[in-house]
């Protein structure tokens, strides 16, 4: 390879690395074009599926800033899962091909900067797809959404309800105090009646004497 195609390589390759949400490495040792093809089109818009020369992706890698963990796999026939769509959907594909297809070899990848094991990759494809783990939010959501908008609408029946037992509290209370200074009224006036009366009596006495 001239000194150009290298340099065009590596640069293909940095963008790839900078532009993916991840990237899984592979060997593909054994694998003919045809498995290679069916492999590509398994992935579909999940994943672009690359062979590449160790030497220069180390050379890519560094440039993208790529987990030095990451290239130290670069051994032996080796291609490349750039991931651009679902994460999780293109690690399905990979795994399942491996499954039917032992001679693909998941040997790790990284995703955001943090690199992953061919354990770690095989249960982020256990993972519901985003479309169906988005569903479930948005139907959490509106569910809390709706319980909210009950509690909100229950607020002005359970206002008024408070407003009437007040009411009927304050009348009860009234009622109550107007009874009790009415008593309180009759006892002062039978106490201020009685010397009256005694007096009048003692008056008699004195007279009938």
């Amino acid at each position: 390879m001239a000194n150009a195609e290298k340099v065009a390589a590596v640069a293909e390759l940095t963008q790839a690395f900078q532009a993916s949400s991840g990237a899984v490495l592979t060997e593909y040792r054994g694998l003919t074009v045809a498995q290679l093809g069916e492999l590509r089109q398994a992935l579909g818009q999940h994943a672009k599926f690359t062979v590449v020369k160790n030497t220069l992706t180390k050379i890519a890698a560094a440039e993208a800033e790529v987990s030095s963990e990451f290239t130290d796999l670069l051994e032996g026939p080796t291609a490349i899962a750039f991931v651009s769509g679902d994460v999780v959907e293109a690690a399905k594909g990979l795994r399942d091909f491996a499954q039917a297809n032992p001679l693909l070899v998941i040997k790790g990848g990284v995703l955001d900067g943090k690199k992953l094991g061919p354990t770690e990759i095989t249960k982020l494809a256990d993972l519901e797809p985003r479309e169906v783990l988005l569903a479930k939010l948005a139907g959490a959501m509106k569910a809390s959404l709706s319980g909210a908008a009950a509690t909100f609408a229950a607020l002005p029946t359970q206002m008024a309800r408070l407003a009437s037992a007040l009411e009927a509290k304050r009348t009860a209370e009234g009622a109550g105090t107007a009874e009790g200074g009415a008593a309180a009224d009759g006892g002062s006036t039978a106490e201020e009646a009685g010397p009256a009366e005694g007096g009048t009596a003692d008056e008699g006495e004195s007279a009938a004497e």
